[in-house]
């Protein structure tokens, strides 16, 4: 897989039901597949480059750490399709551009 620049990243924080806070990044690349990452250390890049491979636009997989071990950090670690809406703030997270609801354009 070759690398290039995702078209759109944005980065939005959210709590979790649990009270803790995430980041959650959203990744579109220029042929418009969608990747989201996450972060619960609070590390942008950490989301961004989740969110660019799961797009698609980065060839090397991000090494992760578990810090809570949170459902999405458990899918990650094992490889697994995360389930994004397991989040109820998941959902009210405003995507710009395209779908506002996170799903994929």
């Amino acid at each position: 897989m070759r690398s290039m620049r995702a078209s759109y990243l944005h980065v939005h924080s959210m709590r979790l039901a649990t009270g803790e806070e995430v980041l959650v990044a959203r990744a579109v690349a220029p042929d418009g597949r969608v990747g989201f990452g996450f972060s619960f250390r609070l590390d942008a890049t950490e989301a961004r480059h989740m969110a660019e491979w799961a797009a698609g636009v980065r060839a090397q997989r991000p090494a992760y750490e578990s810090q809570l071990d949170h459902a999405w950090e458990r899918a990650w670690l094992s490889d697994e399709e995360i389930e994004w809406q397991s989040e109820p703030g998941f959902a009210n997270i405003q995507w710009l551009p395209g779908d506002l609801d996170g799903k994929d354009s």
